[in-house]
């Protein structure tokens, strides 16, 4: 199946509403707090069972019942909002999932060849037997800088805005990687004490006076830079997506208020992006229009 047909056909399978805080009764400051939310979740029929959670475990929750519908994505591509998240990203580890997913600038990490090593023991008490690094992490800012001669200029897609200087309207921007180990109390380790390792990718663009993104992957190590840059780059697609889903297809012309309502109304606005989808992809492009 191609991959957005995939990506659409997941969509059309599970939808998460994102419930903030204010619209769970049990994180309500006051009784009388609760009670007014109560009386809102009521008149919007919100299911009991249905409480505030991260956007990250929503999603989480999605694909796991993708896995028991027997769907299994082959990579997840994220921005920051979740690929800042340790928790989130170990959780994909442990699902087997690979994915491509956006760091901030001041995110903590330790270089391939750091390694743990015992700690010092000053004499007094039990001797310690934890494994911890020794060198200081640095940003991945830092990092990068000190990498500037390694970045080369890359061209992951062709758009359709060509101008003069640019006919083929290449979309071209300058790129390097390192392997890196991301640090932080909260990332399991090895029984080594070793954390684990993965890409780093940074894009910093001509004329910029410092690299402007960072992204995270658990892809082989011998993937590609070419390949990591078009999979960090794929969100536009996902973007492009929504965009079709609110504006072309009627998602966000939703009025009504109950919680079953908006959820048929997203699913039937998803089952028309997916014929849709298909029907493009299956189009011979070179066919005359209707």
């Amino acid at each position: 199946m191609h991959a957005i047909t995939y990506a659409a056909s997941c969509q059309l399978l599970d939808w998460r509403l994102f419930l903030p805080e204010s619209w769970d009764d049990q994180g309500a400051a006051t009784a009388e707090d609760a009670q007014r939310v109560k009386a809102r979740r009521a008149k919007a029929q919100i299911p009991e069972e249905v409480r505030h959670r991260p956007k990250w475990e929503l999603a989480l929750q999605m694909l796991d019942e993708l896995a028991g519908w027997g769907h299994r994505p082959p990579l997840v591509v994220a921005d920051a909002g979740y690929g800042e998240v340790n928790p989130f990203r170990a959780a994909l580890t442990e699902r087997g999932i690979p994915y491509v997913v956006a760091v901030k600038s001041t995110t903590s990490v330790h270089r391939e060849q750091d390694v743990p090593a015992g700690m010092d023991y000053s004499g007094r008490g039990p001797k310690p037997h934890r494994l911890k690094y020794q060198q200081a992490p640095s940003s991945v800012r830092e990092l990068m800088l000190a990498a500037r001669e390694d970045f080369i200029e890359l061209t992951w897609r062709h758009g359709t805005k060509s101008r003069s200087g640019n006919p083929n309207a290449a979309m071209t921007s300058r790129f390097a990687v390192a392997r890196v180990r991301p640090a932080n109390r909260t990332i399991p380790r090895a029984k080594d004490g070793s954390l684990p390792m993965v890409w780093l990718l940074a894009e910093w663009p001509a004329g910029a006076s410092e690299p402007t993104d960072y992204w995270f992957s658990t892809l082989p190590e011998d993937t590609a830079l070419a390949e990591l840059v078009c999979l960090a780059k794929i969100r536009w697609r996902i973007e492009h997506d929504y965009r079709e889903l609110k504006h072309g297809l009627g998602l966000d012309h939703f009025e009504r208020r109950s919680w079953i309502e908006w959820h048929h109304h997203a699913t039937l606005v998803t089952a028309a992006h997916l014929f849709a989808t298909i029907l493009r992809l299956e189009q011979d492009p070179k066919a005359p229009a209707a």
